[in-house]
């Protein structure tokens, strides 16, 4: 099992659900984040005063995968968040130690299973 992270831009997000959803996904988390990368922030004007913003909004989102359909899930997240351009964001991959579904106590892929 695997845990992918993934940080897109929040514009890219309903594309992205979809995306993954098609792709196997049976389950995610999506927060709000902010984050400050090659993008460098960017200027803004607020009441004629001019600003920087270093810290961009972003979405991350986390989904816990059986190993057969991460590859697919990766694929789906590339493939729906990229738009060419500077801050699409970063995917990251994390071996999944355990799994535990409370509600049932059903535990590894059997947790994570719709």
């Amino acid at each position: 099992m695997k845990m992918i992270i993934a940080v897109i831009k929040p514009s890219r997000l309903d594309a992205v659900l979809d995306g993954v959803t098609e792709a196997g996904a049976s389950g995610l988390t999506v927060t709000e984040v902010r984050g400050y990368g090659r993008q460098k922030g960017k200027t803004e004007v607020y009441r004629g005063a001019e600003y920087e913003v270093k810290l961009l909004p972003k979405v991350k989102l986390e989904i816990a995968a059986p190993d057969d359909v991460v590859q697919a899930i990766l694929d789906a997240i590339v493939r729906t968040a990229n738009t060419g351009k500077i801050g699409d964001g970063k995917v990251f991959v994390l071996d999944l130690e355990q799994v535990l579904r409370i509600r049932t106590g059903e535990t590894g892929a059997a947790a994570i299973a719709g």
